[in-house]
C-alpha cells in the first residue's frame, strides 16, 4: 500500500499523477484539463522570470577594452596585517594611478608604466 492510502484509508487522487487507463473517467476531464492549464501558466510564468533575469544580467556584462596610450587605474587587493603604501587594511588603497598603458600584452592584459617605487612588488 501507498503511504498515504494507508494514512487516509483512500488512495490519492492527484490530477498531476500519472492516470491508470480506466480512472480518468472517475476523475472527469474538466479537473484534468484544469489542471493541464494550471501548468502550462506556471510554466509561462516561469519562462517569463527566466528571460527577465536573463536580461537584467546581459545588462551589467560588459567588456572593457583598452588602447595604448589610454590612462587606467591599477586595483590592488588589500590584505590583512600588511602595510603597504603608509595604510593597514581596511584604511588601505584600492586603487592606484592612473598609469599610462605601454603595450598590449594578451587579450585583457597590459604593460603600464609603472613609477620605480612599485615596479617591482
Amino acid at each position: 500500500m501507498a503511504p498515504f492510502e494507508t494514512l487516509y484509508g483512500r488512495r490519492c487522487r492527484s490530477p498531476v499523477k500519472l492516470l491508470e487507463v480506466g480512472e480518468s473517467s472517475i476523475l472527469g476531464q474538466e479537473i484534468i484539463h484544469e489542471a493541464l492549464e494550471k501548468v502550462k501558466v506556471i510554466r509561462d510564468m516561469l519562462v517569463a522570470a527566466y528571460s527577465r533575469q536573463k536580461s537584467y544580467a546581459n545588462n551589467r556584462k560588459y567588456s572593457l577594452e583598452f588602447d595604448v596610450a589610454d590612462q587606467v587605474y591599477l586595483k590592488i587587493s588589500p590584505m590583512k596585517e600588511v602595510i603597504r603604501f603608509g595604510r593597514k587594511w581596511k584604511l588601505s588603497l584600492r586603487y592606484l594611478g592612473p598609469y599610462e598603458i605601454l603595450q598590449l600584452v594578451g587579450d585583457v592584459s597590459y604593460k603600464l608604466a609603472l613609477p620605480v617605487e612599485i615596479a617591482y612588488v
